[in-house]
């Protein structure tokens, strides 16, 4: 049920990188799922449908890996989270019904740098400088790519609330990463994924009478893959997020603007402007800063002569 210690399993410092890009990338592609299914039986349903979905598909990965049920103190982390990510996603496809994916990605943008925050007051973290170099670093990037994405189009009421609904959003999103460090240290990536999946269709459940429409055999399917994308991302994660500061981890997350865009291209024909890749350059810099580690000189100096 626990994580393996860094002492005693300590992977190549790449490993836990990887691992947090492929997690962002199906948590990317999910979106443009959820997003579609969104739109035709409405936020609510999908994302009940989406995590009642992914608990299924995750119980039996659970039960052969003979995980027993989380201690008291573990399964209050999983609760708390799960209600963090409930609201989170709720306000976040809110808004992304209502501007294009790319666009709501980047505005999330703002939430790993309040993240880096968040783990210096709740996980006792030291803050290096060239962590917050990397964030400052994606976020000009993200500006810059916003500057060629908006342009000087003017904002619908519907685009306007959809834009502050994703900022309310960030906020609990930078919270939720912050979490997800510390559920990780404390459990396993299948027990994470089965019981966030599980507690937050029974938030939606409860609330299930007032919005439930059964979706269309389409509906469905983009639910579905959508399940599947987010139960891949949640194990990516919670394997990465174990092994790794989340101050070092927290700006590779802006690479999910690079999978926004990458989607947008494949699926609907979406052209990479300049200012995306000048943007997507400055963001994959400060990833590349944010994941150097020093190198330990002061073992040097203490060994002996």
């Amino acid at each position: 049920m626990h994580a393996p210690s860094s002492e005693s399993a300590s992977p190549p410092s790449w490993l836990p990188v990887l691992s947090v890009v492929a997690g962002i990338g199906a948590f990317s592609a999910m979106d443009a799922a959820i997003k579609g299914a969104s739109i035709a039986v409405g936020v609510l349903t999908a994302l009940f449908l989406r995590n009642l979905f992914g608990t299924l598909l995750t119980i039996p990965v659970w039960l052969a890996a003979g995980r027993p049920l989380p201690r008291r103190h573990v399964l209050v982390v999983h609760a708390q989270r799960s209600a963090i990510t409930a609201t989170m996603a709720t306000l976040f496809f809110y808004g992304l019904v209502r501007i294009p994916l790319a666009e709501g990605i980047a505005i999330s943008f703002i939430a790993p740098i309040v993240a880096l925050y968040f783990a210096a007051v709740m996980l006792g973290e030291k803050i290096r400088p060239q962590a917050i170099v990397a964030a400052l670093l994606g976020i000009v990037g993200v500006v810059v790519i916003g500057a060629g994405r908006f342009g000087a189009g003017a904002f619908s009421d519907e685009a306007i609330a959809g834009t502050a609904a994703i900022l309310c959003s960030a906020m609990f999103y930078a919270l939720n990463l912050v979490f997800q460090r510390k559920q990780a240290l404390l459990a396993g990536p299948v027990e994470i994924a089965l019981f966030q999946n599980g507690i937050v269709a029974l938030i939606f459940l409860v609330f299930s009478p007032l919005f439930l429409v059964w979706p269309d055999a389409a509906s469905l399917r983009m639910i579905g893959a959508g399940a599947v994308f987010a139960t891949c991302a949640l194990l990516f994660l919670s394997w990465g997020y174990a092994r790794a500061e989340a101050q070092v981890l927290v700006p590779i997350e802006y690479t999910g603007f690079l999978w926004a865009a990458l989607f947008g291209w494949l699926i609907f024909g979406e052209r990479v402007e300049a200012a995306t890749l000048a943007g997507a350059v400055l963001i994959v810099i400060g990833c590349w800063i944010a994941t150097r580690k020093a190198r330990p000189a002061t073992l040097v100096k203490a060994a002996p002569p």
